[in-house]
């Protein structure tokens, strides 16, 4: 899995760290980011989720 987080269109709601919060956090100043180590999802059953959880699409999941 590839995660790709826009932080142009990031607006900071949480709704990724909220639903997959082993895999994504929010920097200091609000907006997501991907925990190091976790550039892959880490096999998180909530990955997919979270990127639709999004309210502005900033997340995008591939694979490879």
């Amino acid at each position: 899995m590839h995660i790709k987080i826009d932080r142009d269109s990031c607006i900071g709601a949480g709704q990724c760290a909220l639903t997959a919060p082993g895999v994504f956090t929010q920097d200091d100043d609000g907006f997501s980011e991907v925990l190091p180590g976790r550039e892959d999802g880490g096999g998180d059953p909530l990955l997919r989720e979270a990127a639709r959880a999004c309210p502005v699409g900033a997340i995008t999941v591939s694979e490879g």
